[in-house]
């Protein structure tokens, strides 16, 4: 009688096989060329404050309306598809807060309100239209840009300020660091530092996002969608509700952007972040989610993020380099990972081949 083989596999085996998952080795690849970046910034501005706790917050704060936006667009690009919208959507929300608080005299809330039904309706409705019209998501999501900004234009061609108590009081809200001096008390940490509401909001974002891919069924259905469609639909998965709910949930993460960023600026413009969806697309494929879908993760995204914060930061500090270099640098890097997921994808099929 043949030996049975041993399909068990070791602890070591599992391990490995975690380690080779070319959705983790997109991760490593990003932190570990976060770290490296990180590095050469404190070799050459740590006496400067680079590596001050202040300075690290401030890679959140100043970025949370990117990652906020990034959330949803990791699922977009998941499922295979993109979302040139985001920013549009983003930029129309702090003009409904501002024209509806400042000009109209409502109250934020009901602003918010307004733009939250206007922001998952919008993505729910590209979401339909990808799925039963099958307009190409780049096609169908451009439109839904040219929408919005055309809204926003509808609305006001002119910067509008907010002045009101509620949204003064979430732009100004803080918790500082502190840590205990010589006598045990605790005290504010030199240079101050502090978590803004933004910092929270993105966190917390970022947290539900990895909670839906990872412990959720409709998670494990993006991946399916992402990884091949047809199959997915022969397998009996809902692949037009979990189209149009990712695209509606894409949505919303556009409206939450565009609250934070009218927590950073307290204003609304029609122009406002123009450009920031490739700004939230890059972010996004430099955290390892694959633009041929099926590869992501939210902790990648996050880290995608950070290392984007990281670069116009190191060039803040040097003083004399013009601030387009980050965007140079940002490119560079880009066409990077595509490379890198290039070569993951060529590897994974002759590995499958050889099997």
């Amino acid at each position: 009688m043949p030996e049975t083989r041993n399909l068990v596999l070791s602890p070591a085996q599992k391990l490995r096989s975690r380690l080779m998952n070319p959705q983790y080795l997109m991760v490593y690849a990003t932190i570990g060329i976060f770290l490296l970046i990180y590095l050469f910034g404190a070799l050459l501005y740590g006496k400067r404050g680079f590596t001050s706790v202040r300075t690290f917050m401030l890679f959140f704060s100043d970025n949370a309306y990117i990652g906020i936006s990034a959330v949803g667009m990791t699922l977009v690009l998941i499922t295979g598809g993109i979302d040139l919208s985001v920013a549009a959507v983003a930029s129309l929300t702090g003009m409904i807060i501002a024209y509806g608080t400042t000009v109209l005299g409502m109250h934020p809330l009901v602003c918010i309100g307004i733009a939250l039904v206007a922001g998952v309706g919008l993505g729910a409705l590209m979401g339909a239209c990808i799925q039963y019209l099958n307009v190409p998501p780049f096609i169908t999501t451009l439109t839904g840009m040219f929408f919005a900004r055309g809204v926003c234009s509808l609305i006001s061609r002119e910067s509008i300020s907010i002045k009101h108590s509620m949204i003064d009081a979430l732009a100004g809200f803080k918790v500082y660091l502190t840590w205990p001096n010589d006598k045990g008390e605790w005290v504010k940490i030199k240079p101050v530092a502090s978590i803004d509401l933004n910092t929270i909001a993105f966190i917390v974002i970022i947290l539900i996002g990895a909670y839906i891919l990872q412990r959720t069924r409709f998670g494990r259905n993006v991946y399916a969608l992402g990884g091949n469609e047809q199959s997915a639909n022969l397998m009996g998965l809902p692949v037009a509700r979990t189209k149009v709910l990712v695209y509606s949930f894409n949505g919303l993460c556009s409206v939450l952007a565009g609250i934070s960023y009218v927590l950073y600026v307290k204003s609304g413009w029609n122009l406002a972040l123009q450009g920031a969806e490739l700004d939230v697309i890059s972010a996004c494929v430099i955290g390892g989610v694959m633009l041929s879908g099926g590869v992501g993760y939210m902790f990648g995204t996050l880290f995608g993020v950070l290392l984007k914060a990281t670069i116009p930061a190191i060039i803040t500090f040097n003083g004399s380099m013009n601030s387009w270099w980050a965007k140079i640098f940002t490119s560079v890097l880009l066409l990077l990972f595509i490379i890198i997921q290039r070569a993951v994808i060529a590897s994974s099929q002759r590995t499958r081949k050889r099997g």
